[in-house]
């Protein structure tokens, strides 16, 4: 299980941060692409239908400042228990309720012996090397539109 970057290490709840962390940060479309190419999807029950709410975003100036707030966020979530027992919880942002119940249903897969490998595979990985891709995407389109300022100085000696 090994090499992968979540499971063998030293504390489960941080393989759990980066799997959760995954799964929200991915695309609705890439989420539900992946669920629906899995091998196995187990049945489960909403324990937590999937709702829509807003969260306080914070922020702090550099960094290291005072925090303030800076506004509002929709954010759906969603609870849900497999019938072998494991519970899973998806949060996204946004007002997708599909993809927080499939956060949710493939946490709880990751939690299990049996499902985690499978899940981990179809869904985690793709949707991890899709990250990067994304970024680069974003970077690009922020490249295209960047102004640049200066500022020039005249060297000019003083009217006597």
């Amino acid at each position: 299980m090994g090499g992968n970057g979540f499971v063998g290490s030293a504390d489960a709840s941080e393989d759990r941060r980066a799997w959760l962390s995954v799964l929200a940060k991915a695309r609705p479309d890439e989420a539900r692409r992946a669920w629906t190419e899995l091998d196995v999807r187990p049945a489960y029950q909403a324990l937590r239908n999937p709702e829509i709410g807003l969260v306080m975003v914070r922020g702090r100036m550099g960094g290291a400042g005072d925090p303030f707030n800076l506004g509002e966020m929709t954010v759906t979530r969603s609870a849900v228990r497999l019938s072998s027992g494991e519970t899973g919880v998806g949060y996204v942002a946004g007002r997708d309720k599909l993809h927080a119940e499939i956060a949710a249903a493939v946490d709880a897969m990751l939690q299990s012996p049996t499902l985690h490998d499978g899940a981990y595979r179809q869904v985690i990985q793709p949707l991890l090397e899709a990250q990067p891709r994304r970024r680069e995407a974003a970077g690009r389109k922020v490249a295209a539109t960047r102004v640049e300022f200066f500022t020039m100085v005249r060297d000019r000696k003083p009217q006597a």
